[in-house]
């Protein structure tokens, strides 16, 4: 099935190439419990 660091890894990945600050993510969200969430922009 997979390891759950390389679906962190991709994402932080992701977050590099999309997000403004990275550390602080707008775009690509966390929802614990779930998974992630695109917010789109308005």
């Amino acid at each position: 099935i997979g390891d759950q660091s390389t679906v962190t890894v991709h994402v932080r990945r992701l977050r590099e190439k999309v997000e403004r600050d990275p550390t602080n993510p707008e775009r690509l969200l966390t929802v614990w419990g779930v998974g992630y969430r695109w917010e789109a922009a308005s």
